[in-house]
């Protein structure tokens, strides 16, 4: 086989693998997914007990139990994470505006998100687009994609456990985003799905789901000097706020049916 055959066997092979590669995302939107579900998973997993042992997680104090009893009470909803694990929501006590969550289960929540989300239902809001984030396998395709168009030798270093420079890399990708110091934005297709999924989400567990609006609105007030963290990987923009209003109807379909069922969380914000 000449060398010109030979490369265009490699490139059709290579879009062979890419067409199978393509998934449906909850919404029905296509999207490149590389790695198997259960390993993007473990990585998740494993970013995430990092992340605790750098940073402790709060226990016992009012906003923890609030920031918990709101958190539960959404994932009891969701079903298990994508490609395995178990939802495990820690609570940090800091200033940060800012929640991720992650493949195989770990949920972070700042206390310091509560300057912007001011009512249980504003907070369900925040937890329900970061799990969607999750359950979209939204990290699986930023992984997928960086692997794709960077030949990705970096990328396999740090998952098969090289770590290096590329490591805070591939925890960025992951969701942890800010938290590492890095800032990689998920794209804005996948920003509007999760606020879609999202809002689903917290209608199905008893939230009312116009409060979504409120929320961004008052992220984007939140921040001083600059935009709260939460803002630095989720950007908002006016087109978000239209986009929560048209799917906001049906989500409350699904909110007046959770009512009406008897879901009706009683979490009690701190004074």
């Amino acid at each position: 086989m000449t060398l010109t055959r030979r490369r265009l066997a490699a490139v059709l092979a290579g879009m062979l693998v890419l067409l199978f590669a393509c998934q449906t995302t909850p919404t029905g939107r296509r999207q490149l997914n590389l790695f198997p579900d259960e390993q993007v998973a473990e990585m998740g997993q494993t970013a995430f007990a990092q992340m605790k042992q750098k940073t402790p997680p709060a226990q016992g104090d009012p906003a923890s139990k609030y920031i918990q009893c709101v958190a539960q009470s959404v994932v009891q909803v969701v079903r298990k994470p994508k490609g395995g694990g178990q939802w495990d929501v820690s609570v940090f006590a800091d200033d940060q505006v800012n929640a991720f969550a992650l493949p195989g289960g770990g949920i972070g929540i700042y206390t310091g998100i509560l300057k912007a989300a001011r009512t249980p239902d504003q907070l369900a809001a925040v937890i329900g687009h970061e799990i969607a984030h999750v359950q979209a396998e939204h990290a699986n395709a930023r992984l997928s994609t960086q692997y794709a168009t960077e030949a990705g030798l970096g990328l396999i270093q740090a998952i098969a456990g090289g770590g290096g420079g590329e490591g805070g890399n591939v925890m960025a990708l992951l969701g942890l985003g800010a938290q590492v110091g890095i800032l990689l934005p998920f794209s804005r297709a996948q920003e509007s799905e999760a606020d879609i999924i999202g809002l689903e989400y917290m209608a199905r567990a008893g939230y009312d789901p116009r409060q979504a609006v409120n929320l961004w609105q008052n992220m984007a007030r939140v921040g001083g000097s600059g935009p709260p963290a939460f803002l630095s990987t989720h950007p908002s923009s006016e087109q978000r706020m239209e986009n929560l209003n048209k799917h906001t109807p049906k989500a409350l379909e699904l909110y007046r049916q959770a009512q009406a069922q008897g879901r009706k969380p009683n979490c009690t914000p701190p004074r």
